[in-house]
């Protein structure tokens, strides 16, 4: 298929501006949150009761978020249209005990969260993001975006094996970032973190931070037709999904199902938590939805049933220099359009049916596309499909971006395919 949705840069470039403003997945859902208000979209809290009333609404809960969009007049049963996605993305998150250090030097005591890339982290400038929570309950989003600390990488003077055998990193020993000289003192990054979010560091209860490359998205290539970014996996979904949203809910009485963005947490280590696709979060929203405008049970079970998921998720572009670890005839390429993820032992959920419904979509946006598998000999990752299909019944399909340096600090896409995948998700959406 030819490409006739005609590229749009701006939507790029509003991507890199949602990836430098999210280095976190609280700063990812109060973004797309913001832009969700904007289309009119109002938030519900999970503990107050529901009402039926049509329009766009959504739930925020830590680093997940769940919106949809009723159009006037549909009926209990009908069925959902969901893109689903996650905010998380690897890195190294700071302990609980975080003040550390050794041999004159200050550092920052952090944990490996989810299978990061270790060596794109080092000799990296660093900035620290997350949310902090205050005596009473509330949250605070906190962003210091300067180079605040380093994971310094030991000179080849002192390790001159390193390009013959290759790097080899201790978790424990040799990625605790340093941010200071001198001693080591209980309380020092808390008290720097309140003073960052101008609240009293004796308010301060609870932490949930991580460290961010401070380095800015930006395009790359002689002809700009590649984007260098951080977070892609899977940020780049989420601002595609909040797109199709908001223009699906703009579509409004011309909808026959009601539009989803469902957006976890805690992917990369499994899902399993409240506020993961592995938890009760989306099936609960989706079910109050179905009696909040009068159904009944009979009615869930019959808008489940006639529901359909596109899990969006990063994939692997094929690379130059390692061609051999990829399916010989599945060779994804960058601005080659979004890509239809398979996998028979069901570390993907899509199957035959799935793949009309998301080339139909495409073929309504006018967007080309792709097919994923991988190499019969090499491990499959997975995502939130199989979970989503397996936990809710939900009809589902892996789809995505294909890009380069995946679970890098800093990842690689073609510029066109943010836009490609947005409009292919408009489409689905809007049935």
């Amino acid at each position: 298929m030819t490409n006739s949705a005609r590229f749009d840069r701006g939507h790029t470039d509003d991507l890199m501006s949602f990836l430098a403003a999210s280095p976190s997945p609280y700063h990812a859902v109060a973004n797309a949150a913001e832009r969700l208000e904007k289309a009119g979209f109002r938030q519900v809290a999970e503990v107050d009761a529901w009402d039926g009333e049509s329009g766009g609404k959504y739930v925020l809960r830590g680093g997940a978020i769940i919106a949809w969009y009723v159009p006037e007049g549909v009926a209990a049963a009908t069925p959902y249209r969901i893109v689903g996605a996650h905010t998380d993305s690897p890195n190294l998150r700071v302990k609980p005990i975080p003040d550390t250090g050794a041999r004159g030097w200050r550092q920052i005591a952090v944990e490996i969260y989810g299978g990061t890339l270790l060596n794109t982290w080092l000799d990296r400038d660093l900035g620290l993001s997350g949310r902090i929570t205050l005596a009473d309950g509330s949250h605070r989003l906190v962003n210091v975006d300067r180079a605040l600390m380093r994971v310094p990488q030991l000179a080849v003077h002192l390790d001159r094996s390193v390009n013959s055998e290759g790097l080899k990193l201790d978790k424990q020993r040799h990625m605790t970032p340093i941010w200071g000289l001198g001693e080591v003192a209980e309380g020092d990054l808390i008290s720097f973190v309140a003073d960052e979010t101008d609240v009293p560091a004796e308010d301060v209860k609870g932490w949930d931070l991580m460290v961010h490359s401070i380095e800015p998205p930006a395009y790359l290539g002689r002809d700009r037709e590649l984007v260098a970014g951080p977070r892609m996996d899977n940020l780049l979904s989420v601002h595609a999904g909040t797109a199709a949203l908001t223009a699906a809910a703009a579509a409004g009485s011309r909808l026959t199902t009601i539009p989803v963005l469902a957006a976890f947490d805690h992917e990369e280590n499994g899902s399993q938590s409240d506020t993961g696709a592995d938890g009760p979060l989306l099936g609960t929203v989706l079910e109050r939805s179905v009696f909040a405008r009068g159904g009944s049970y009979e009615d869930r079970a019959r808008a489940f049933a006639g529901t359909v998921c596109l899990s969006s998720d990063t994939g692997h572009a094929v690379h130059p220099n390692y061609s051999e670890r990829h399916d010989p005839s599945h060779h994804p390429m960058p601005n080659g359009g979004p890509i239809l993820k398979v996998n028979v032992n069901q570390r993907y959920a899509t199957d035959g049916s799935g793949r009309a419904v998301f080339a139909a979509a495409c073929e309504r946006a006018g967007v080309p596309w792709q097919s994923f598998v991988s190499n019969n000999a090499m491990p499959c990752g997975t995502t939130i499909g199989p979970i989503t299909a397996a936990r809710h019944g939900i009809a589902t399909v892996d789809i995505g971006v294909a890009i380069l340096s995946m679970h890098s600090a800093r990842e690689l896409c073609g510029a066109e395919d943010p836009y490609l995948l947005a409009n292919a998700l408009t489409a689905f959406l809007e049935g």
